[in-house]
């Protein structure tokens, strides 16, 4: 069995095994793969692994012997799945691995907001500390979470992760959904009002029509001009010129974003530059351990379909 994996680096830069699927067949794995390469590197390929490589309609048709399709990312939009679907070809996803740690980096973002720990850093390993005629100082207002509103948009496993947080810190939860269900210390209602009540807002609905674009100029004038706005969700939900805006003009008063339109994004991109916008280069999911549950997921969805059982299809 001839298996390819296409871009197996950010998955794994060294840390993990790919030992447990060479023992499947005769595998390649490919730090990256080039567009002009995707071709070649798939060609009589029963078995293809890939995370951000796509895998479109036109290729797919010239891969007779292809069988199956493992994802590295629970997002699929990489690959054609309704023409895999209609040839009976299984494209296997990895579900509800990152929660806690997307959940986690929503909260780096907002508390480095409040309390500017890498700013202060600098300015103590810089000797402003050991000049100053105070035993302490703050180079930025530095702000309590306890009491604050945390808005929420989306309210899925991610949603319900970060609500959980927020009620630790003694934050006020509101959420705005498509699907509300009863959840402790949590208020629903419309997205609007969400919006006017929020101190913070955080972005956890998956990319759609609907959402594509969906905070653009109008949805970020309905915030708080003190308001944070974090995106852990897709970089495509957020209008990134009238975000840029915003942030120029004090229509909010800053962004956290791991999530971009274009990944890597391009070096004109307006939002780079900007001192009250946080960017991170798409890490939540990076952690060692988050790491490990995706390739334990990928191992026992490449098993499964090998047993004839495939799981995880994501049609």
């Amino acid at each position: 069995m001839k298996i390819s994996v296409l871009d197996g680096f950010t998955t794994n830069p060294g840390d993990l095994s790919w030992d447990w699927l060479k023992e499947c067949g005769e595998c390649t794995v490919y730090e990256r793969t080039p567009a002009e390469l995707i071709a070649e590197r798939t060609k009589d390929c029963e078995i293809v692994i890939t995370n951000k490589t796509p895998l479109r309609k036109e290729l797919l048709k010239t891969l007779p012997k292809l069988k199956y399709i493992g994802l590295l990312s629970t997002g699929f939009n990489i690959v054609d799945w309704e023409y895999c679907k209609e040839k009976g070809i299984p494209v296997c996803n990895i579900p509800s691995y990152s929660t806690s740690a997307v959940a986690q980096l929503v909260f780096a973002l907002i508390l480095e907001h409040t309390n500017a720990v890498a700013i202060h850093s600098s300015s103590v390993h810089s000797g402003e500390w050991a000049a100053s005629k105070d035993f302490c100082y703050w180079k930025t207002p530095l702000t309590e979470l306890d009491g604050k509103t945390l808005g929420i948009i989306g309210f899925g496993k991610i949603g319900k992760a970060v609500a959980k947080i927020a009620a630790a810190f003694g934050m006020k939860v509101i959420a705005s959904t498509n699907h509300p269900a009863p959840f402790e210390n949590v208020e629903f209602c419309g997205r609007d009002e969400l919006l006017s009540k929020s101190d913070f807002v955080s972005i956890h609905c998956p990319l759609t029509p609907l959402t594509e674009g969906m905070v653009n100029a109008d949805f970020l004038s309905k915030m708080k001009p003190s308001a944070f706005l974090v995106n852990t969700s897709r970089g495509q939900v957020v209008d990134e010129n009238a975000l840029a805006d915003a942030l120029k003009s004090g229509v909010i008063a800053g962004a956290g974003l791991d999530v971009m339109t274009v990944e890597p994004p391009k070096s004109d991109n307006p939002l780079f530059g900007l001192s009250n916008c946080l960017i991170t280069p798409h890490i939540a999911w990076a952690g060692f351990e988050t790491r490990e549950r995706l390739m334990k997921i990928a191992k026992e969805n490449v098993l499964a379909f090998l047993d004839g059982k495939p799981q995880n299809i994501v049609y």
